[in-house]
């Protein structure tokens, strides 16, 4: 089976197979074991830093540690000629010495000079972790020490920390070239109905300002990879990513190369969550390689960064504010939205202008509107980057827009869930963007589903599922070994917030994926004994390249055991687009389906192998018209509803998330445990942005970049109880019926909780995380303003 699509495994350049176990059976819809399941389970998965070498040459990349500043002098001489150092490479050395993943505008490294093919000022430093060096040694020790002996000289520029410091009128630029001449360098607009018509219609207003916090991807993966140049000369990058192709374009870009002279490929990857989507080591690791082969070196080059390092040195999920001001009639029926929002983009753009289309989207929530003015700017500050991250942009919009909702309701005297129901989004409702959903709305259902969990009592096992309460039900639940609360001081709430998000690229990105399948058997066979599967989407842990197999031995009619995968590599598969926007499964299973027929064709014309190639094309969308907003931004959408049990502390503000409940739409389950275990580790990571992680940052510098002090939820910390509730209720469009749904669990939590730990104490916090002291600085607070006691002490 394997001479028709690449070299076998084991041979240089070799794809990575995956296959399932021997005993696993079932089509779509049962949950066969991971086909990479033993392997990780045993420990022998893998992952880059597996894979390093033995006589690989250790590169090292010397930071800049300046948030913003001129470089003045360079000399690299004492670390090119310190002990053990192959090379020191800058920004000379760079072909073209920018990269982007939506906008060129930044240099790959800082320097004096560079190549006249770019366009970006590289002199210049604009976040404490952009590159100024690479130094490849014999072992990571003597890179390690070159890199103190460089010596670079700095003129000091001013630092331009944050939003507010970006907006004044007075503020430094962070980009002042081509014409940019604000930090402010990108908006959208959205004009619906009459906005004053709306407001004279309402009965009730709700106004506040929102600030969403950073955060940090924390997989468990920090950056590594390697890079050789084969005796063809090409450039082969092994690394963990989320799009092997556009990693390729980059490098290409960078070195001024034709991209078929470069080969990236993932074996396995230690989680992504939108953190690997824009370069790391990517570039420099190709540099590398191609520069020491320039020389006559031709040896593997390899990185690995420290978990510091790792956090310090890749981009995070975005910070931001968001203003917004809604109003409802006496009936519930929102009437009017404004909102203005302000991402922070950093330093660099990322995918910050993306992101920014999803939060503009989202800040009209899943409601039919009629009147609504809305804003949103992404503004340059010299802070760490913001980019993808899981929600992209809409868990901050949900942040804002639910809690909106929840305070009409609270001002009406409604119930929560009914106001969404009045509100919600229907099938052919017409969009924020003016035109009509795409077919397939299941917000009611989505609501109504999550409702009815809701309602159900919690069962013993859910409400005391330790045994550790006392009769008054004073919890042993404070995860710091805190004395046991006072019963009187313990107050329950509960909350519930809805959301929808785009499944796929959107805002006219031309959206792909290609699939390449192999039917293999006699001649003279009626049926196939087995195929092959080629795809370049990549598994970043979330069982993907299993879910292929799956809907690869259904669209075959192959017995899924006899299915053979090789993934994420632009050596053997076309390209897939990136494992983000939810979109993975569903543009995967739409071109498996392509593929699986033209190879059916070309079987039933005699071929043995017969090959089948496609190339899936989604329905095009649009930008938004810049005055209006009006347009087709999205071609298919999920939803997800969920409702939040907590009890508060208010001794303490210590906050226990006693029960959730999430309801995802998934359109068809291709493998239930992993829908589930998508759902649970949604829920899990929003429960830490939401509670305890907070990442500080004062003048351009991040302050806490260890996992001692930005703290993730360990086992004793998630949810007590978290219930899937899965409807499978088929997207038009979609593979099967599916329809994405990775994103959508961290969507609505944030809200849900603000509005669960409203209804325990009376006090709304617009920002979080709600972290103990900040909780009980609030609530005490809360009480001064009321009279109740003199405040903080």
């Amino acid at each position: 089976m394997r001479g028709a699509m690449g070299a076998p495994p084991g041979s240089p350049g070799a794809a990575i197979e995956l296959e399932m176990p021997d005993q696993a059976s079932g089509g779509l819809g049962a949950s066969p074991p991971r086909a990479d399941g033993p392997a990780k389970v045993a420990g022998t998965a893998g992952y880059p830093a597996d894979r390093i070498p033995a006589d690989a040459l250790w590169a090292f990349v010397v930071f800049t540690d300046q948030p913003h500043a001129r470089l003045t002098h360079l000399d690299l001489g004492a670390a090119e000629r310190s002990p053990g150092v192959v090379a020191v490479l800058g920004a000379a050395d760079v072909p073209c010495n920018e990269y982007g993943l939506t906008k060129f505008d930044q240099p790959v490294f800082v320097g004096l000079s560079h190549s006249g093919a770019s366009s970006v000022p590289c002199d210049v430093s604009r976040w404490e972790a952009d590159h100024l060096a690479l130094v490849i040694a014999e072992n990571l020790t003597q890179a390690r020490a070159a890199a103190s002996l460089i010596e670079a000289e700095w003129e000091p520029l001013g630092v331009v920390a944050d939003l507010d410091a970006a907006l004044a009128a007075d503020a430094p630029l962070v980009h002042g070239y081509e014409g940019i001449g604000s930090n402010l360098y990108e908006s959208m607009r959205t004009r619906k109905g009459d906005l004053e018509t709306g407001w004279a219609a309402a009965a009730v207003t709700v106004e506040a300002t929102y600030e969403v916090p950073y955060q940090e991807h924390a997989f468990l993966q920090p950056e590594a990879g390697t890079s050789w140049i084969d005796a063809d000369g090409t450039v082969n990058v092994e690394i963990a990513g989320q799009w092997v192709h556009e990693d390729r374009e980059q490098i290409a870009h960078a070195l001024a190369l034709r991209k078929e002279r470069i080969r990236v490929r993932y074996p396995a990857i230690g989680g992504a969550f939108g953190g690997r989507e824009d370069m790391s080591l990517q570039i420099i690791l190709a540099l590398g390689a191609y520069r020491l082969a320039e020389r006559g070196i031709e040896r593997t080059v390899a990185m690995q960064w420290s978990r510091e390092e790792s956090i310090v040195g890749h981009h995070k999920r975005h910070r931001g504010r968001i203003w917004a001001r809604w109003g409802a009639d006496r009936n519930g029926k929102i009437t009017a939205v404004q909102a203005e929002a302000w991402l922070d983009a950093g330093a660099y753009n990322y995918t910050s202008n993306k992101v920014m289309g999803n939060l503009h989207l989202g800040l009209g929530g899943p409601y039919e509107l009629a009147n609504a003015a809305i804003d949103t700017h992404v503004v340059y500050t010299n802070a760490t980057p913001g980019g993808a991250f899981r929600g992209f942009g809409a868990p901050q919009a949900a942040f804002a827009v639910e809690c909106q909702v929840n305070k009409l309701a609270e001002a009406l005297g409604m119930d929560p869930i009914d106001i969404r129901r009045i509100n919600t989004l229907r099938e052919g409702s017409p969009s924020i963007a003016h035109t009509p959903m795409p077919a397939g709305v299941t917000m009611p259902e989505v609501i109504e589903a999550c409702a009815h969990a809701a309602a159900l009592p919690a069962s013993p096992s859910d409400a005391d599922p330790d045994g550790d309460s006392d009769a008054d039900g004073a919890e042993l639940f404070s995860p710091f070994g805190s004395l046991p609360a006072r019963p009187s001081s313990l107050r329950r709430g509960r909350g519930f917030a809805c959301a929808f998000k785009n499944v796929g690229f959107s805002l006219g990105f031309p959206e792909r994926c290609e699939a390449t399948i192999v039917l293999h058997g006699e001649p003279g066979d009626d049926t196939p004994s087995g195929a092959e599967l080629a795809h370049a989407g990549a598994d970043v842990g979330q069982g993907a390249h299993t879910a292929f197999l799956q809907m690869a031995a259904e669209a075959t009619g192959v017995d899924p055991a006899s299915v053979v995968g090789r993934f994420s590599d632009t050596g053997t598969s076309g390209d897939s687009g990136s494992a983000s926007a939810s979109r993975m499964t569903w543009m995967a299973g739409n071109s498996i389906l392509g593929a699986a027929e033209e190879a059916e064709k070309a079987w039933r014309e005699g071929d043995r192998p017969a090959i089948g190639h496609f190339r899936f094309i989604p329905p095009p969308t649009t930008e938004l018209d810049p005055e209006t907003g009006e347009g087709t931004p999205n071609f298919t959408y999920g939803y997800v509803a969920q409702h939040v049990e907590l009890t508060v502390d208010i001794d303490t503000g210590h906050i226990r998330i006693d029960r959730v409940i999430t309801a995802n739409d998934v359109g068809r389950a291709i493998n239930p445990r992993f829908v589930v275990g998508q759902i649970e580790g949604a829920v899990a990571q929003a429960h830490g942005h939401v509670l305890s992680e907070h990442l500080r940052a004062k003048d351009g510098r991040l302050l806490n970049p260890r996992f001692s002090t930005y703290l993730i939820p360990g086992i004793g910390d998630i949810p007590v109880t978290t219930q899937s509730v899965v409807l499978e209720l088929a997207d038009p469009l979609g593979p099967f019926g599916a329809r994405g749904m990775a994103e959508m669990g961290v969507i609505p939590y944030a809200p849900a909780v603000a509005a669960a730990l409203a209804e325990a104490t009376g006090v709304w916090m617009d920002s979080f995380p709600l972290t103990p002291e900040r909780v009980w600085a609030a609530l005490s607070d809360a009480q001064a303003a009321a009279g109740n006691l003199p405040g903080r002490r």
